[in-house]
């Protein structure tokens, strides 16, 4: 059985000071999960120091939004892969939406990322995910199939045990609006499908793929029964302890 995985991403949110208070209040709430499911929180860059002392010794880890695939350098205002091992930050979230719709990132520019990730020892959390027009217009799995072809050109199987997919319809995301657990588990069904026929089928039963998009505690459950959803990548909903500690139980609750 796959091991869960439920993931905050702050994005560009909180300070120092809050975000130091919600990662002990995750820590200190979701004792439940240890051993059970993997609990991943991802702070801006500035807070990566502060926020993974809050819960050294715990099972929360920490993980990076983004990242360069280029070595240190002159590189100005960009954070290397080597820095994060440096502060023994073991993620990397990596084509969020956000980088792509938003900065531009191309499926080269992500699969660069995610090699030298990989090259690194980092694990890599690939994000994958449709347009509403895209959806409308029943691209879905051309969409996925292209973004999982470039995302991942030049990974080996033997890599590939180290990544994770998440799923997150653009549409979805900070929306307020949920692809239904059946549109989930269908769209997680096709892209691994797409793994087992671009590796193999070991490779397809044994990496997780998450959804993101308007996770909440009140639909946490449902979608996390679906068989081949593993867990979740979690946006406004992890800001506030009180909110993303439901979505942690909803996980723990799954593997029973």
């Amino acid at each position: 059985m796959r091991r869960y995985l439920v993931a905050g991403n702050w994005k560009m949110n909180t300070t120092r000071e809050t975000g130091v208070a919600l990662a002990k209040a995750v820590a200190e709430g979701s004792t439940s999960a240890n051993g059970k499911i993997d609990v991943l929180i991802c702070p801006p860059f500035p807070y990566l120091i502060p926020v993974s002392d809050a819960v050294r010794g715990s099972h929360v880890q920490v993980g990076a939004q983004n990242a360069c695939a280029e070595a240190p350098g002159a590189f100005t205002g960009e954070v290397a892969m080597d820095m994060l091992l440096d502060l023994g930050c073991p993620w990397v979230v990596l084509g969020h939406s956000e980088r792509r719709h938003v900065f531009g990132e191309s499926d080269e520019t992500i699969n660069r990322k995610v090699l030298a990730a990989l090259e690194k020892g980092l694990q890599p959390i690939l994000c994958v995910g449709e347009l509403l027009e895209e959806r409308q217009e029943n691209q879905t799995e051309q969409v996925l199939d292209r973004q999982m072809a470039g995302g991942l050109a030049g990974v080996s199987t033997e890599q590939m045990s180290r990544v994770v997919i998440a799923y997150e319809p653009v549409w979805a995301i900070g929306t307020g609006l949920t692809a239904s657990p059946e549109q989930a588990n269908s769209a997680h069904a096709h892209l691994r499908k797409w793994l087992e026929s671009h590796y193999n089928p070991e490779v397809a039963n044994a990496l997780r793929i998450l959804y993101g998009g308007s996770v909440k505690a009140n639909n946490a459950a449902s979608l996390l029964a679906q068989p081949h959803v593993d867990g979740a990548l979690v946006g406004g909903a992890s800001l506030k302890a009180g909110d993303f500690l439901p979505i942690i139980e909803a996980g723990v609750q799954a593997t029973k």
